[in-house]
């Protein structure tokens, strides 16, 4: 499923405080090895396989741990393309975003006008492009009802579905809340953006992408995968937990049902190149930018833990906030974030989903990434994050729990 997979949901006071300068800091040359460290305990702690990319002004790291395929013990390399999941939503906001700016789609304008065959009239006249974009739309999300339990997983996986017919599902399901009145995650939302793409555009949203983006940001292993069910090129296989403790491997999978949602496959280092460009101004304009990061609060009752905006979201971190967003598939999950000037980035992945059993206890693997995630960015602390920052990074779908067993 497309999960909002790692989000910061409670912040102590002491993540205001940026950490202090430490010997291992980025820029050292002990900092490659602790990163290595960081990330092997991942591996340790229960995760195939990850790999990351490590960006600090013109210094890159990229380690690597665990193995590409459990069944042959093949080990994990850096470059590697991996399906980003929703991640692939920045890429469509920042489309949307230049065709606003170009007076071709209007944020505020409601998108009955755009969509009229498609969207309820009622719909239509209440929720706009921007509602769609920060996921205030109060549309149901296809996903919960395309995958409710463990075994619509693989019917999902070998089913070939069209955008409309996602989007009808959404649009038939009960409103989550008002047009407007509350955050609710909804994949809904980026297929119907990658619609209106495509009637404005006159042509399909992911040649309108890669015109816009992938092309003149030279981001050549960043492709659709749509209903082909192979990855392209070098990857990690894809992990779920299954029955008697065994993984089960959904490499192989139709991700049709993810469309402008999350059908992107992309590297790494591609991933930093972009979000680097849009950072820094080369993507979108000072005023689109800014627009991109006026945020809504996904928790209420911690608004100091970070927004979502326009296909972007902000998360607090010890050495202060970073902007970036997070993907999951069935089996490959993705958390990439960056320093509002872009200079201070990480692109995080690896190859198992659903192996979070408990919404309140912290897994061991994900106390591990937490750790990884916030020296990557931060340098080292004093302390493990989970016992001292008083953070929880922790597995969370805010769309839909997992799927049941």
């Amino acid at each position: 499923m497309l999960r909002h997979a790692f989000v910061v949901l409670i912040a102590a006071t002491a993540l205001t405080t940026p950490a202090a300068a430490t010997a291992a800091g980025p820029g050292t040359d002990q900092f490659a090895p602790l990163l290595q460290q960081q990330l092997d305990a991942v591996h340790a702690a229960g995760m195939p396989g990850a790999f990351a990319e490590v960006r600090d002004g013109r210094r890159t790291w990229t380690p690597t741990t665990g193995v590409i395929d459990i069944a042959t013990g093949e080990p994990v390399r850096d470059g590697l393309r991996h399906r980003i999941g929703s991640i692939s939503k920045t890429f469509l906001a920042v489309t949307v975003l230049q065709l606003a700016g170009e007076h071709r789609i209007g944020l505020d304008t409601p998108i009955g006008g755009y969509l009229p065959k498609l969207v309820p009239a009622t719909v239509g006249r209440q929720v706009t492009v921007r509602m769609l974009l920060n996921h205030t739309s109060g549309i149901a999300d296809y996903d919960t009802e395309l995958a409710a339990t463990a075994q619509d997983l693989v019917k999902l996986g070998r089913t070939t579905y069209r955008p409309e017919q996602l989007a009808r599902i959404g649009l038939n399901a009960a409103p989550t809340n008002a047009p407007g009145a509350a955050f609710s995650y909804s994949n809904t939302n980026y297929v119907l953006a990658g619609l209106i793409v495509e009637r404005v555009a006159g042509h399909s949203y992911r040649a309108e992408i890669s015109r816009r983006v992938l092309r003149p940001l030279g981001l050549r292993d960043t492709y659709f995968e749509g209903a082909n069910p192979l990855i392209r090129g070098p990857h990690m296989h894809a992990y779920v937990p299954w029955t008697y403790g065994k993984l089960r491997d959904f490499t192989r999978y139709n991700m049709s049902w993810a469309w402008g949602a999350g059908e992107i496959v992309s590297t790494a280092r591609d991933v930093n190149t972009f979000f680097r460009a849009l950072f820094t101004g080369k993507v979108l304009t000072a005023g689109l930018l800014a627009q991109m990061r006026t945020t809504v609060a996904p928790d209420p009752g911690h608004p100091d833990a970070g927004g979502y905006g326009l296909g972007v979201f902000s998360m607090r971190l010890p050495c202060g906030l970073f902007w970036g967003h997070d993907g999951g598939t069935i089996g490959h999950q993705t958390l990439t974030l960056h320093s509002p000037d872009g200079r201070r980035q990480l692109t995080y992945a690896h190859s198992m989903a659903f192996y979070q059993s408990s919404p309140t206890v912290q897994h061991p693997i994900d106390a591990a990434i937490a750790q990884f995630v916030v020296t990557a960015l931060c340098g080292p602390q004093p302390a493990t994050l989970a016992k001292e920052s008083g953070a929880v990074l922790r597995t969370v779908d805010l769309a839909r729990p997992a799927p049941r067993r």
